[in-house]
């Protein structure tokens, strides 16, 4: 049985607090490449690390998890903050 790529949609949160999300087919893998400062540019700076991975979503089709990190990225911190509670993401600063 061949099991079908999943496409994910996760969100960070950075050192200093701030949000970032990505796409990856292997998420783990992902994290660990943005806490060795070799991942987005935005996750480079030390300041901004360690980056935690904080939620995660899977879609069968690369298609679905570029449009939710595209709307994730395009919306207000706020915004982003009510779609994190509304996932059940409890954040402590």
């Amino acid at each position: 049985m061949v099991l079908a790529k999943q496409y994910y949609f996760y969100v960070l949160l950075c050192a200093d607090q701030t949000l970032y999300g990505g796409f990856s087919t292997d998420v783990a893998k992902r994290v660990a490449t943005h806490n060795a400062g070799k991942g987005a540019k935005y996750t480079r700076p030390k300041t901004r690390r360690p980056v935690k991975l904080i939620w995660q979503q899977a879609f069968s089709t690369k298609h679905g998890a570029l449009s939710a990190e595209w709307q994730f990225k395009h919306q207000s911190r706020a915004a982003k903050l009510v779609f994190l509670k509304q996932h059940g993401v409890k954040l402590h600063w």
